[in-house]
């Protein structure tokens, strides 16, 4: 997905002069506000002169005291165990997808046919190859897998050395090889992306704000590009920190893909990584520009999925952030500990699946 980088000088407003309102995400009337306050059990974070460590106690600052957090989720649609299900996004959707395949229910993206893939570290698998990180990247392979007029921009991929090739466009968590065999895993991503097309389920994690385009051949990219492109290529690529307004207008052409070549009852659920930033390239703090990046990551999914009643949200973000430190993460503070993952995906599992 190629376009402009949205960063316009702000005009000043008169003192005096309104501020132009647009439509809220959801209104209602008092009546029916008060409604919703009355039916929401988890509505209140404190009470006085309650016990703040009672386990039943249904006050947010009671139930965060517990060791793995657990949100209240009203999904707005059920999933059914019969559903062939599509992952895409961060290395968050790899492990969804792997609790869903342990379910027996089948998951479309973690296709057979990477099993072949076999990861330069013994710490990663294959199916890491198809992480998409920023809402550009999930939007491009969406886009050159299903419409029929979009073109894979070949001139992206670009040579390391004499006999390596390199895909930007994908994770680099694979052995770099020729060009041939670049061009067969690209035709591979692609074919495997093609099957969201029959899977009523699809899950969107949504991962980093931060991104970077080729300005050669105009397009935005998965991750940072190889350092060594930096001296190769200087100039070739671009740094960008991403607006809501960039990050709602993929997320909504992302839509209007499935809408004309999805599912014809195709279901989203969308979540945001927790998985933090390994670097920034910005001037902010690393822990400023990681929350910077998944408020923002984060407040564009709830205003999407406002918009489409077949969209919602689920918290797994909430949830990882709000459990216990020691018990959720690693020792790096950046990964989620196995029973973390399984913990939200007994709640996903328990809500959505029918």
């Amino acid at each position: 997905m190629s376009g402009p980088f949205l960063n316009e000088t702000p005009v000043a407003r008169p003192l005096d002069s309104p501020v132009a309102l647009t439509k809220s995400p959801y209104m209602a009337a008092a009546a029916e506000a008060v409604q919703n306050y009355m039916r929401n059990t988890a509505r209140t974070w404190y009470k006085d002169g309650v016990d703040p460590n009672d386990e039943a106690g249904k006050y947010a600052f009671q139930r965060l005291r517990e060791t793995w957090f657990t949100p209240e989720v009203d999904p707005k649609f059920k999933l059914r165990r019969e559903d062939k299900f599509y992952a895409i996004g961060s290395c968050f959707a790899r492990g969804l997808e792997s609790s869903l395949a342990g379910h027996k229910m089948a998951v479309e993206s973690a296709a057979p046919e990477f099993a072949k893939l076999q990861p330069a570290s013994k710490e990663e698998s294959g199916l890491g190859f198809t992480n998409k990180y920023n809402t550009y990247s999930i939007l491009n392979e969406l886009r050159w897998a299903l419409d029929p007029d979009a073109e894979f921009p070949r001139a992206s991929i670009v040579p390391l050395t004499n006999t390596t090739w390199y895909d930007p466009h994908t994770n680099p968590s694979l052995s770099f090889v020729g060009l041939e065999e670049t061009l067969e895993r690209r035709a591979l991503l692609q074919a495997v992306t093609k099957r969201v097309k029959k899977c009523r389920a699809v899950i969107l994690t949504l991962g980093l704000a931060e991104v970077w385009r080729d300005v050669q051949a105009d397009v935005f990219v998965n991750c940072t590009p190889i350092a060594s492109l930096f001296k190769k290529y200087p100039g070739r690529y671009q740094f960008h920190l991403t607006s809501f307004a960039q990050n709602w207008a993929n997320l909504e052409t992302i839509y209007a893909l499935l809408s004309s070549y999805g599912h014809p009852d195709f279901h989203v659920v969308v979540t945001v990584s927790p998985v933090p930033l390994m670097n920034t390239f910005s001037t902010m703090d690393i822990v400023v520009a990681n929350t910077w990046a998944k408020s923002l990551l984060r407040a564009v999914a709830q205003e999407w999925a406002s918009a489409h009643p077949n969209v919602d949200y689920f918290p797994s973000y909430e949830i990882v952030q709000n459990s216990d430190r020691a018990a959720v993460w690693e020792d790096d503070l950046r990964h989620v500990r196995g029973r973390g993952a399984q913990h939200i995906m007994e709640l996903f599992l328990r809500k959505y699946i029918e």
